[in-house]
C-alpha cells in the first residue's frame, strides 16, 4: 500500500559543497494545455531504502507540505527492481518529481528506463548506478541462506555503524532505523535483498537522463560512497551535487534540515 504522511520531525544543519542553481523548470500543463497555477502542489513520489518505510521521509513530507503532494511507494512487495518500478508507476500520478534514497535510487533509475517521460525531476540521495560486485552478491546470498534458517535481527548494532555517522549511533536516528526494520520484517527484507542483488548496472543509461537532477551523499557514507555519487553527477548533464558533512548513508534521517532545504531548491527553482 502506498502511503501519504504529514508527521513532525526535526534535525540539524550541515555544510555542503559543489552546489549550483537549478534551471527553472517549465510549469506543468493542465488538461486544457494551460500552465498550472503557481500555488499548485507538485506531485512527488518518495522511494524508501532497504529496511525503510514511509517514516524515512517524515521530515521531508512535513517541511515541503506547502509545495508538494507526497506519495510514498511501498518497495516491500517485490523481489526485483523492475517489478518495484512497475508497481510504483502503476500507482503513481501521471507526472511527478521523484525522490529516492539508497535502494530507492536503484528503483528510480529503473523508472527512468521504463517511463522517462513521466518524471519531471529526479533526486538521488545516498545511492549508486552500479550493480553489486560478485563478492557482495556472495555475501548477500550467504546472508539470505542464513536468515532463511534463523531469526531476523533487523538493524543490528554492527549494521547500524555502517549505515549512519558515529554521531547517530545512540540517538533518535538509530532508534528510527531499528523501528523501521522491525515494521518491514524478515519476509520483505529477503525480497529486497534479492532485488538489490540482481539489480542491473545503470551507468550506461545515465546520459539519457534529461530532467533537473539533484545528487546528495553523506561524507561518511560507507554503503554508496562519495565516488559513486560523483559518478552519477559526472554522467547526468546539468545535475547538482552536494556532499553533506558529518553524515553517513541515511542523509534524509541524519541531516533532515539540510536535505529539506536542498529538496526545496530543487522543487522550487529560482526563476531567473
Amino acid at each position: 500500500m502506498q502511503t501519504m504522511l504529514n508527521p513532525r520531525d526535526g534535525g540539524t544543519s550541515a555544510r555542503h559543497v559543489e552546489a549550483g542553481p537549478f534551471p527553472a523548470a517549465e510549469l506543468p500543463r493542465a488538461a486544457d494545455g494551460g500552465a498550472r497555477a503557481p500555488h499548485g502542489l507538485e506531485p512527488v513520489v518518495f522511494l524508501p531504502g532497504l529496511l525503510c518505510d514511509q517514516s524515512l521521509w517524515r521530515s521531508q513530507i512535513d517541511t515541503l507540505a506547502d509545495c508538494c503532494a507526497p506519495f510514498v511507494a511501498d518497495l516491500t512487495l517485490d523481489d526485483s527492481i523492475a517489478a518495484m518500478a512497475a508497481r510504483t508507476l502503476a500507482a503513481a500520478p501521471p507526472s511527478f518529481s521523484l525522490v529516492a534514497l539508497s535502494m530507492g535510487g536503484y528503483v528510480a533509475l529503473e523508472i527512468m528506463r521504463q517511463a522517462p517521460g513521466r518524471v519531471r525531476r529526479l533526486a538521488l540521495i545516498d545511492s549508486s548506478a552500479r550493480a553489486d560486485t560478485p563478492e557482495r552478491t556472495q555475501e548477500r546470498l550467504k546472508g539470505i541462506q542464513s536468515l532463511e534458517r534463523g531469526t531476523f535481527l533487523g538493524v543490528s548494532r554492527p549494521l547500524l555503524r555502517n549505515l549512519v555517522d558515529r554521531s547517530h549511533w545512540d540517538d533518535k536516528v538509530a532508534r528510527s532505523m531499528q523501528a523501521m526494520a522491525r515494521r518491514v520484517g524478515k519476509t520483505a527484507f529477503l525480497r529486497q535483498q534479492r532485488a538489490i542483488m540482481d539489480r542491473p548496472d545503470s551507468r550506461s543509461c545515465l546520459g539519457d537522463i534529461a530532467v533537473p537532477t539533484l545528487i546528495v551523499v553523506g561524507r561518511h557514507d560507507q554503503i554508496t560512497p562519495v565516488d559513486h555519487a560523483r559518478e552519477l553527477h559526472d554522467a547526468i548533464e546539468g545535475s547538482v551535487f552536494h556532499v553533506v558533512e558529518q553524515c553517513g548513508h541515511m542523509a534524509a534521517l541524519e541531516e533532515p534540515d539540510h536535505v529539506n532545504q536542498l529538496l526545496r531548491e530543487w522543487l522550487v527553482p529560482r526563476l531567473s
